[in-house]
């Protein structure tokens, strides 16, 4: 069952962006779990899919653009431009069906509450289904959170891409990193503004469907391993 929102008079608008690259088998699936009474918009970016993606998620009831250009972060970036000019909180969230998008109270909530400005969900930490994470994606996650540790004093063990965001927060960062670094250059940018995070345990389990363009080959690991790591390095050395 999904997991009921806090009781508020006023609930922020809260907009969701899924970025998806050949995802027509979860798209839909993805959608259909998202709670109804949290998401006043879901925005899904249609990265240059050569399959039924977009049709599948415009019947789901999602608004549908199209970045052709890839990059995992370009599309984030062309969904940010997309939602609605009085949403308060984004969502982001792979559309590959491997998050439990009924757990989305659990990020939203304590933003909205105003307990915290970003809330980022750790896999690590939740259960995850055999098989749904390689052994360098979790060593990867902790890696990373050794580095956030030592320069900023923030704890982390993953970078999943379920997260929320206050919007105003995640707008003074002029995000720039248009791949597969997109998800660190948030972390490292929000702990350098000193924002109130908060890592929370989520369920993980296999992709619906089709082929992780990250782990699913040698080729996408190693170019994601080396954009991470670039750009681990170049905003660490950034002038504060």
């Amino acid at each position: 069952m999904p997991e009921q929102p806090p009781k508020s008079d006023s609930k922020p608008y809260i907009s969701v962006i899924i970025a998806a690259l050949n995802e027509e088998d979860a798209i839909g699936q993805v959608i259909g779990g998202i709670p109804r009474d949290l998401a006043d918009e879901i925005v899904v970016v249609d990265n240059g899919s050569t399959d039924r993606t977009s049709q599948v998620a415009n019947s789901a009831g999602a608004r549908v653009i199209l970045e052709p250009h890839r990059g995992y972060g370009r599309a984030h970036r062309a969904g940010l431009r997309a939602i609605a000019p009085n949403c308060e909180i984004v969502v982001f969230l792979d559309g590959d069906g491997s998050d439990y998008p009924e757990m989305m109270n659990r990020l939203v909530g304590p933003i909205i509450k105003g307990t915290h400005d970003f809330v980022i969900s750790s896999r690590t930490r939740g259960r995850r289904e055999r098989g749904s994470m390689n052994w360098h994606q979790v060593f990867a996650g902790y890696m990373v959170g050794f580095f956030l540790r030592l320069l900023y004093g923030v704890r982390s063990t993953d970078m999943g891409p379920f997260r929320a965001i206050r919007r105003d927060a995640l707008e003074r960062f002029n995000m720039r990193e248009e791949t597969y670094g997109w998800p660190l250059e948030m972390q490292m940018r929000a702990a350098r503004a000193r924002l109130r995070i908060l890592e929370v345990p989520v369920d993980y389990r296999r992709r619906a469907g089709g082929q992780s363009k990250i782990a699913g080959t040698v080729r996408g690991s190693f170019l994601a391993a080396t954009r991470i790591l670039l750009t681990l390095a170049k905003i660490a050395i950034e002038p504060r």
